[in-house]
């Protein structure tokens, strides 16, 4: 029997992989002989059970036309792969027609391991998509290859939809006038030229506003405004824009937080388009994000309820298609922000409006946009600071309030905080100068309790209210990290070593029984790259919420090479994939509710190997850390 590791070693896309995941592949891999000439496959006929790969003998691969003539023939040789493409093209029959040649051996690994390595890593997938691209600038190939009917749910239309950019689709030209133009010129202006937005200038060109349709409607026509006042008057803001390199993913994201109907697109630092919502989401199709449009129409709390228990559906969808787990939590992230909202504006209807300016944020993992389908309420409230006779009605509404938007979260499905952080505990519903307080008490008086908290709510995120008092926040915060505190970092950095990677000292993957079941905790196999990575991010003061955004600035400033910033990156949402998935099939199949916990016996051999080499890398940033942070290798 030939050395199959040594084969997988010399054989593209596979030599880019482990050693320990090449053994856990050639344990899965399945020999196939072939005596005569045999057609091994017939295109749209043979079903693909998953990749072959050449070791002796020769595959001639080619189209059959209608005529049953040969084209588009190709002939290969040992260590060649077959298969792939059709598998990431969701096809269950052959893309090509096989002829094996007499005394050809192939070894075949499973459609399923496949794709697990497209999961775990990028390169090896990316391999395939650019195979298959170039493949499809031959006429002769792309006439043969039918877009199958399932070809959106494919791995790489998939890769094509969410790696999109802006620049990619044709954005529209600006249409603007003048603050003092009247409304009616204004709206003459739209009709010439076919618009349903109008950008607003100020005497320096510079883009301050924009009016539309509904502007006219709401604004003009339902406030009987005289229509020769100026449009400045009537405007809306204010304005939002993105990078022309953006993905269009992220403009929809975009558009849905913003509540904005319109984007800027910006180029080299002036606009040069915009977009509409309509637009974008018709480039998307049927995408799962079309489904956050349906959460913003919601009304009632049961009608959010059901909405917030369809998001496994979306996840599984997502996650089947091959979607990064970093687009699949911004997918959730967006999804959950949207129904606290509507929450909280439901809350603000029944109670009347704010006796002061405040902020609700979400902290934690809502907070880093990294939240799961086990996901419980993790937030805050800040309010502006007011006079001493006023302080007392301030503080009463605003814990009134928090408590009437977290028992609607909880009848949603968010369920309570156990560690109490939450806007309902008063502990964490304060003015912002009390808030400055906290901050302050925790760096300077660094024990590991505040070390905890102070984690937490770095980890905070603006979700409803007046921006600027985050903002305000995150100032002092900048003044107080820049102070010297070897203690405070100390203590975080202790804080991100409580939580080692599962090994065993054989380097095995370390698990815990429940009832008669071997199980490791995948959340807590998460948290040491969270937590050093945020601990990093407050050294070098990185505001980014978002660990894998923490982990790109990081990159940028030289704490992290190219190559441990795609470590690390790769083994984050390697790991969060895994937990996504198990925790939608909890739900859906299973009906059972999620939870953090991995059965050992649903693994794979390659998500073994797969994860062994993770923990391994983890084990090592660890290490970084201690020597770093708290000057001692051993503890």
């Amino acid at each position: 029997m030939p050395n199959l590791i040594e084969i997988l070693k010399n054989t593209q896309p596979f030599d880019i992989l482990p050693e320990s995941v090449l053994r856990g592949i050639s344990e899965s891999l399945i020999q196939t002989s072939y005596t005569r000439d045999t057609l091994a496959y017939r295109q749209e006929v043979t079903e693909v059970k998953g990749v072959d790969i050449i070791v002796k003998g020769e595959y001639e691969t080619f189209f059959f036309d209608s005529s049953e003539n040969k084209r588009s023939v190709e002939i290969h040789h040992p260590l060649y792969c077959f298969g792939g493409i059709s598998i990431l093209l969701n096809r269950t029959k052959a893309l090509k027609s096989v002829m094996a040649k007499k005394g050809t051996v192939v070894y075949n690994l499973p459609r399923k391991e496949f794709l697990e390595l497209c999961h775990a890593y990028d390169d090896f997938f990316q391999y395939y998509t650019t195979d298959f691209g170039k493949k499809m600038l031959n006429e002769e190939f792309s006439h043969f290859v039918k877009t199958p009917a399932s070809f959106e749910e494919s791995y790489i239309a998939a890769e094509q939809l969410y790696s999109r950019k802006i620049d990619g689709i044709a954005y529209k030209d600006i249409v603007s006038c003048a603050a003092d133009t009247p409304i009616y010129k204004a709206a003459k202006h739209m009709a010439n030229n076919r618009v349903s937005c109008i950008f607003i200038l100020d005497e320096n060109q510079n883009i301050i506003g924009y009016a539309t349709d509904i502007t006219l409607r709401d604004n003009v026509i339902a406030k009987c405004i005289d229509v020769n006042a100026s449009i400045a008057e009537v405007m809306d803001n204010p304005i939002v824009s993105i990078s022309h390199q953006a993905y269009l993913y992220e403009a929809v994201l975009m558009m849905f937080s913003t509540k904005s109907r319109y984007l800027l697109v910006e180029k080299d630092g002036r606009y040069v388009g915009f977009l509409s919502r309509n637009r974008i989401l018709s480039e998307q199709g049927q995408s799962p994000l079309v489904f956050i449009q349906s959460v913003k129409l919601a009304e009632t709390i049961e009608e959010l309820r059901q909405k917030w228990n369809y998001v496994p559906e979306i996840i599984k969808q997502l996650l089947g298609r091959g979607i990064n787990a970093e687009i699949t939590n911004q997918v959730i992230t967006t999804i959950a922000d949207t129904i606290a909202i509507k929450v909280i504006e439901r809350v603000i209807r029944e109670m009347g409006e704010p006796p002061a300016k405040f902020v609700f944020m979400v902290t934690g993992s809502e907070g880093r946009k990294e939240q799961t389908l086990k996901t419980d309420q993790d937030n805050a409230i800040i309010y502006e600071d007011k006079a001493n006779e006023q302080r007392e009605m301030v503080r009463k509404y605003f814990l009134t309030f928090a408590k009437k938007v977290s028992d609607y979260l909880n009848e949603i499905g968010f369920s309570y905080c156990e560690g109490g952080y939450m806007a309902s505990n008063p502990e964490w519903t304060h003015s912002l100068s009390h808030w400055k307080r906290n901050y302050k008490k925790w760096i300077e008086e660094s024990v590991p309790e505040n070390a905890i908290k102070f984690s937490t709510f770095f980890d905070c995120r603006f979700l409803y209210g007046e921006k600027n008092i985050i903002e305000e926040l995150k100032q002092f915060l900048e003044v107080e990290l820049q102070k010297p505190n070897d203690r405070f970092f100390a203590f975080t950095a202790k804080n991100a070593l409580q939580y080692e990677p599962p090994l065993t000292f054989f380097k095995n993957i370390k698990t815990e029984t429940i009832g008669k079941t071997e199980v490791f905790n995948i959340k807590n196999a998460m948290t040491p790259i969270v937590d050093l990575v945020r601990v990093y991010a407050l050294k070098k003061r990185i505001y980014q919420e978002n660990t894998g955004e923490r982990l790109k600035k990081l990159m940028e400033s030289g704490v992290f090479t190219p190559q441990q910033y795609h470590e690390l990156y790769q083994s984050y949402y390697y790991l969060m994939a895994l937990r996504l998935e198990n925790q939608a099939n909890q739900i859906l199949v299973e009906k059972s509710d999620p939870n953090n916990y991995i059965r050992i016996n649903t693994l794979t051999k390659i998500e073994k190997a797969t994860l062994r080499e993770i923990f391994k890398s983890i084990g090592n940033f660890q290490m970084g850390i201690k020597m770093r942070f708290t000057n001692n290798i051993l503890g």
